[in-house]
């Protein structure tokens, strides 16, 4: 029998920062807004944490632990509207360092019991246990008996290597074990198969299918069609008559728990981007200063970024968000791939010149597109693949 499963870390960086701070378990912890709050060392040997309700400004929730979803704070919530809901929950910075050695450490445990794994980022995995030793063997008491087995032992090498807990959904294909993963967190452990769909897939609202939006949700909802269940029924034409050919059979399909799809142990990124969404709205003429220095800083992120994964890329681009939410993109491409931070620079702000700046902005990013290994390019001496000029003198516009 194919067995899936999705694994999906607890509360990932919130669990990351408790093991630093194990003094805030069981308390509403709310990790995000960048890094103007770290917490301070006191005399006695204790921290001072920041509050939810000290905050001033427009950062987001990156996460945040069980205790403070209870309260109804979730992530990509604006930090002061969380304030709100949560005001003397502990605020905490990110630190995207320490949380990526943690997914490589969770990661590399789980590759010791099953090695055929899909990285879907930082906090979560698809893993096909079908062929791993002893995952079709069961008990006249418990048929899952040798998946669950697998199972519980990555979790176990998972704690012991890391001291952080994850949920795992085991069932036939991808798309259902990412529903289950969910279902009884944290620290879950669901086994499912087409047999359990009509009493343990179908109650779950269709948003619960990882592929429908909040677009889809409200459509479907006009239709009448609420739940996962109400979905399977549906009549397949009237689908694809509201969705397409295409998305409205999946639908259809998903509905039903029917997925395909394999595995993917290795794949190649199509792009690497960095961006940041500001305290307060920037001017592109009175701001042009701090500007051009975030600017700079994603510009040299992003290069360092290309640089530890090995890849070079050809299409520089932009990105920026309005202060009326209106975003713009731009981008160029280069005769030749390159990670040097000057060169993406100087591209990125060429692409910018490009932009209306008449608003105040509310987000600025960059993009490198078009990406390959450095010796999977064509030798070309004659094409430039760095700006000699020093980054910060670079015009932004």
């Amino acid at each position: 029998m194919r067995w899936i499963a999705h694994l999906d870390m607890d509360a990932f960086y919130a669990s990351v920062e408790l093991l630093r701070y194990p003094e805030l378990r069981g308390l509403p912890v709310v990790v995000g807004g960048g890094s103007r709050h770290p917490p301070v060392l006191q005399p006695d040997g204790t921290w001072q944490f920041a509050r939810l309700k000290d905050y001033a400004g427009r950062g987001v929730v990156t996460t945040a632990t069980y205790e403070a979803r209870a309260l109804g704070v979730h992530s990509g919530l604006g930090l002061m509207k969380a304030a709100g809901l949560a005001p003397d929950a502990v605020l905490l910075p990110t630190d995207f360092d320490r949380y990526r050695k943690f997914s490589r450490l969770f990661k590399a445990a789980v590759a010791d019991v099953a090695p055929l794994i899909e990285d879907r980022g930082i906090d979560e995995i698809y893993i096909d246990l079908t062929d791993v030793v002893g995952a079709q063997d069961g008990t006249d008491d418990d048929a899952f008996a040798g998946v669950r087995t697998i199972a519980q032992a990555i979790k176990s090498r998972i704690k012991a290597s890391t001291g952080l807990s994850c949920s795992i959904g085991i069932t036939p294909n991808k798309l259902l074990a990412k529903i289950c993963s969910d279902l009884e967190k944290p620290n879950g452990l669901t086994i499912l198969t087409a047999a359990d769909i009509p009493g343990r897939i179908w109650p779950l609202p269709v948003k619960r299918i990882n592929g429908v939006g909040p677009k889809a949700s409200d459509k479907l909802k006009s239709m009448a069609i609420e739940t996962i269940g109400d979905l399977a029924a549906a009549d397949p034409r009237s689908l694809i008559e509201h969705f397409g050919p295409n998305y409205g059979a999946w639908l259809h399909a998903a509905a039903h728990g029917r997925d395909e799809r394999p595995v993917v142990t290795s794949s190649e990124p199509k792009s690497l981007s960095r961006e940041t969404t500001f305290e307060r709205d920037l001017h592109p003429r009175r701001d042009r200063g701090a500007l051009g220095e975030i600017f700079t800083q994603l510009c040299e992120q992003l290069a360092e970024d290309l640089k530890r994964k090995g890849y070079v890329g050809r299409t520089v681009g932009v990105k920026v968000r309005y202060d009326d939410f209106r975003i713009a993109t731009r981008e160029l491409t280069l005769p030749l791939a390159t990670s040097d931070a000057k060169a993406i620079r100087h591209t990125a702000g060429l692409c910018l010149k490009r932009v209306p700046l008449e608003r105040k902005l509310r987000l600025l990013g960059v993009r490198v597109g078009t990406l390959c290994r450095p010796d999977a390019q064509p030798t070309d001496t004659t094409a430039p693949t760095s700006a000699s000029s020093d980054p910060a003198t670079l015009p932004l516009f």
